[in-house]
């Protein structure tokens, strides 16, 4: 699994339905699900975002995760995180898992992040959306489950 998340003010998604989910202050984590990815790695990635210190203390220093500022999250499902483009000028994605396995992780991960106290917020799986975020800071961090 690969993740692109940002520490955001706030975030949202518009659905092609015309619903929109949103979050205050917390993550927004972009969700890339590779081939070989499994429930362990779902498992563990989330667990690695939420207690991730990249919240700042009263020093300015990182010393806060997700949970301790009782952050929410905001998924987003991104095949394109497992983009190659050393080939040509056309992005391949052939290590994107199948939307069959890719889903059900997808889905898994949430699921994880709720079980451990944090509001969660989802895009729609496979569809085209409508992203807007505050970044705060900016941080952004790419984390791949293969460094886990």
């Amino acid at each position: 699994m690969r993740a692109l998340i940002q520490r955001v003010s706030r975030a949202s998604v518009r659905l092609p339905s015309g619903e929109t989910r949103a979050i205050g202050k917390g993550l927004l984590i972009y969700l890339g699900v590779g081939k070989d990815d499994t429930g362990e790695t779902a498992k563990k990635l989330a667990e690695k975002i939420i207690n991730l210190r990249i919240f700042s203390n009263a020093d300015n220093k990182f010393d806060r995760s997700l949970l301790d500022e009782k952050g929410s999250a905001l998924v987003i499902s991104q095949f394109t995180l497992f983009a190659n483009t050393k080939g040509g000028r056309r992005p391949d994605f052939t290590a994107a898992a199948h939307p069959d396995l890719a889903r059900p992780l997808y889905e898994r991960f949430s699921q994880m992040l709720c079980a451990s106290g944090v509001s969660v917020a989802a895009g729609e799986f496979g569809a085209h959306m409508a992203i807007e975020s505050l970044n705060d800071g900016p941080v952004t961090i790419w984390l791949d489950s293969d460094g886990l």
